[in-house]
């Protein structure tokens, strides 16, 4: 198998940001041991945030080999090739970012990106999947 320079040069950027998943993981066994003070909102956002990060990113991956077999160009190709990766960045950050702060119960102001995640996810999906179906 040969990746496109496009596909090469993303899922290297992509597995390097797998270390940083990895501090996720080592601050989460410092969460459920009770060493980081939060509320069980806080905990479950950090579960889901960091959650997101790691499966997103592993679809990122996967979604460069696909996109290497579809004949989009241009726009609708970046769409493809980079609609999820820019969702595990969005997704996981805005369940980071809208949990921030002492004692919350709730997510805060900073939600949107979550949803603006969700959007990412959307377009780069769609976008992937229509052209492995026209292709």
């Amino acid at each position: 198998m040969v990746l496109s320079d496009e596909s090469r040069y993303v899922a290297g950027v992509m597995l390097l940001t797998i270390v940083t998943i990895e501090f996720g993981g080592w601050f989460m066994t410092r969460v459920v041991r009770g060493q980081v003070p939060m509320t069980d909102f806080q905990k479950s956002f950090a579960r889901a945030g960091h959650a997101h990060a790691g499966v997103l990113v592993t679809l990122g991956l996967i979604c460069q080999v696909l996109a290497d077999s579809t004949t989009l160009t241009g726009l609708a190709d970046w769409v493809a090739r980079l609609g999820v990766p820019a969702a595990a960045i969005l997704m996981s950050g805005g369940f980071f970012a809208s949990s921030a702060g002492r004692d919350r119960t709730q997510p805060n102001r900073f939600v949107w990106i979550l949803w603006l995640g969700a959007a990412a996810l959307a377009a780069g999906t769609l976008t992937l999947g229509t052209g492995l179906l026209v292709a």
